[in-house]
């Protein structure tokens, strides 16, 4: 349905309303011609006029008020009556203009366009007609007296409709105002967590790399394992530490989240695997998909879920084999890593419990689905699908 029609039906309904009951209450009065012609002429140009009264609200009320003059003083010199209801159509010109007139100037001048209308109309009407039947008196008066009533009305109306817009400006900005308090007390909390991590992580860990860099610099007094086992430390270490300081970075200032060093891919999986190896596990992997044909967004959540998916592995179930899988089927990744039946017993209470949590939560932001569970042998699997197209958006 076209928008403008509630307007245009708005404006049809106003329109028999306020001049139908001039036609069917004439006929009571006078139906002589001069009566029924000086009234079609005047409702031929009083709905024109109250058809542009939101568009021209000043001019609407002058032309109607002219040409509803026009026709008592045409009638009258007729010898002709027009019914009393002949005044409804300039009430709603009134009430419109105190409603849409927001020009004073232009208000008053109106005001005073009418008044010489009317001593105009009345002098004419005086010198038209000598019978004292048609000439303007109290009767006409008494029609008039209660238009300013409908200015008023419109004047009203506009002054609560303001007051609304008003008030609906104020809760709009106090709701602004809410929202830049909330956003600046998550940027406060977010950069307490960030001083809390760098605290209490940041710290342990460049220890760690310390102690490893220092074995590194005495490996030849070391077996050849530990020296494998310190170099996949070392190079563990110095990779948390820079995406520590990334995640520090983007807690501390959202709008800087540009990292420092490179968004881990899928090219970076076999070095992932290699360090998996280094520490003593057992991992094979089958890449059936080309890498350029996957957008960086599920790239960097396969990785995070193969690294997540081998951590657990080597926490859970040290020594069992790991595969893992990642192929392309009907427009979606699909990324399976299953490990066996641990070889010896895993670590106790080992890590915070968010890894599965975490893995959902980043396949679910790219519209994929996760499964994570265990296998009838003994083991774990964890297999996440992810849409290649609505990723890449």
């Amino acid at each position: 349905m076209d928008g403008r029609w509630p307007g245009w039906g708005a404006d049809a309904g106003l329109v028999v309303l306020t001049f139908l009951p001039v036609l069917l209450s004439q006929p009571y009065v006078d139906t002589s011609g001069p009566a029924w012609a000086s009234l079609t002429a005047y409702e031929a140009v009083g709905v024109g006029g109250l058809l542009l009264r939101q568009r021209l609200p000043v001019t609407a009320f002058v032309v109607g008020f002219g040409a509803l003059l026009a026709a008592l003083v045409a009638s009258a010199s007729a010898g002709a009556k027009l019914s009393p209801l002949v005044f409804l159509p300039l009430a709603v010109l009134l009430y419109n203009l105190g409603n849409r007139g927001t020009s004073g100037k232009r208000t008053v001048s109106a005001v005073l366009g009418v008044t010489l209308l009317s001593v105009a109309g009345l002098w004419l009407n005086r010198m038209t007609t000598d019978s004292g039947d048609f000439q303007g008196g109290l009767d006409v008066l008494a029609a008039l007296a209660p238009m300013p009533l409908a200015w008023a009305m419109g004047f009203a109306a506009r002054t609560r409709q303001e007051l609304l817009a008003a008030a609906e400006r104020r809760a709009a900005d106090a709701r602004r105002a809410q929202a830049l308090e909330a956003a600046q007390a998550t940027q406060r909390e977010r950069t307490r967590i960030a001083g809390e991590m760098h605290d209490v992580v940041a710290h342990s860990l460049t220890l760690l790399v310390v102690h490893a860099e220092t074995l590194r610099a005495r490996g030849a007094e070391l077996p050849d394992w530990a020296r494998a086992q310190v170099d996949g430390l070392a190079a563990a270490g110095r990779q948390s530490s820079g995406e520590l300081r990334d995640l520090l970075r983007m807690l501390r200032d959202p709008a800087d989240a540009v990292p420092l060093q490179p968004v881990p891919d899928l090219g970076e999986l076999d070095a992932l695997l290699d360090s998996h190896r280094a520490a003593g596990g057992t991992v094979g992997m089958m890449m059936g998909i080309a890498l350029e044909s996957v957008p960086g967004p599920v790239q960097l959540a396969t990785y995070r879920l193969v690294q997540e998916a081998l951590v657990n592995a080597r926490r859970h179930a040290p020594g069992a084999p790991v595969r893992v899988s990642v192929d392309g089927v009907a427009g979606e990744l699909r990324c399976e890593v299953v490990n066996g039946r641990a070889a010896r017993r895993g670590t106790a209470d080992a890590g915070i419990g968010l890894g599965l949590v975490s893995m959902e939560e980043r396949v679910r932001a790219l519209d994929g689905e996760l499964t994570a569970g265990p296998t009838g042998d003994g083991g774990f699997r964890v297999v996440a699908t992810m849409p290649l197209e609505r990723a890449d958006v």
